[in-house]
């Protein structure tokens, strides 16, 4: 069976830290990918530059 794990933080080493735990988990031969993406935003408000760090692990259960 092919599983998805999703991941996503505000800063990249929460995102590091989570998925090196998860994939610590897994054998070798059961990851098929990882997706990855970051996002950036201002808020209106505060001028504050908001990013965002996602992952999608595709593994094999």
């Amino acid at each position: 069976m092919v599983k998805v794990k999703v991941f996503d933080y505000e800063h990249e080493k929460d995102l590091e830290h989570e998925m090196n735990n998860f994939l610590g988990k897994l054998d070798e031969d059961q990851l098929i990918d990882i997706k990855y993406h970051v996002a950036a935003m201002y808020e209106e408000d505060d001028e504050d530059q908001i990013y965002c760090f996602s992952a999608m692990v595709i593994y094999r259960k």
